[in-house]
């Protein structure tokens, strides 16, 4: 997919962007590509398939969910910064924190949002559970993004203490979760869980291989 291709479905599918945050993507699509061959952030695979596979992917979020202005958000075992530097490049006015236990990537993540030239948009080396263990944060994040991390239960007690009133957590999943989403409502038998399966117009391989994003909410 070419980045015109990639403008023209995103815009079809009310992902707005604009000619500067296209070269933005672009940057971000070349830089992850390639130190990628040298710090293992995303599959070797689909190198080639960035765009579409990886990027549009984390935009998807967009088309579903209508994040609050100037959120403050968390991605969780982000990786090569995914979906955290797509979705502030496409909204600009968010906040967001990315982690990952994973010094090295954080290190590549970090210098990936420095290039993107935005402000509140950070990277930590930490895990996730290590967050509530820091003043700072306890019920600080309206958002939180989890895209092929754990199991659903396990995020959602790592990240709880951390959650506002009235926050989601967001999760980026696949296929049949009939038993994971039930093992975690008993634990959270409170929360409200929404699952969407994921189509996007023009590129209909997230409903082929069963994408779906799952909002949770009323957890705290």
């Amino acid at each position: 997919m070419n980045l015109l291709e990639f403008w023209t479905i995103c815009s079809s599918n009310n992902i707005v962007m604009d000619r500067e945050q296209m070269k933005l993507i672009e940057r971000y699509r070349d830089e992850l590509k390639y130190w990628n061959s040298q710090v293992n952030m995303i599959s070797r695979q689909e190198e080639d398939e960035i765009l579409e596979k990886q990027i549009l992917h984390s935009l998807s979020i967009l088309k579903y969910v209508d994040l609050k202005t100037k959120a403050k958000c968390l991605d969780v075992g982000t990786g090569g910064g995914l979906p955290g530097i797509p979705l502030k490049i496409a909204r600009q006015d968010l906040d967001i924190l990315m982690v990952d236990s994973i010094h090295k990537k954080i290190k590549m993540v970090s210098m990936f949002a420095k290039h993107t030239g935005l402000k509140k948009i950070s990277a930590l080396s930490s895990r996730a559970e290590d967050l509530a263990l820091q003043k700072q944060y306890i019920g600080y994040f309206d958002y939180v993004f989890a895209r092929a991390v754990k199991k659903m239960i396990i995020v959602l007690n790592w990240i709880k203490p951390i959650l506002k009133e009235g926050s989601s957590v967001i999760f980026l999943k696949g296929g049949n979760l009939k038993d994971e989403i039930g093992e975690a409502k008993k634990y959270f038998p409170e929360m409200e869980v929404r699952e969407i399966d994921i189509k996007i117009n023009g590129y209909p391989w997230f409903e082929e291989n069963e994408k779906k994003i799952v909002i949770c909410s009323g957890i705290v």
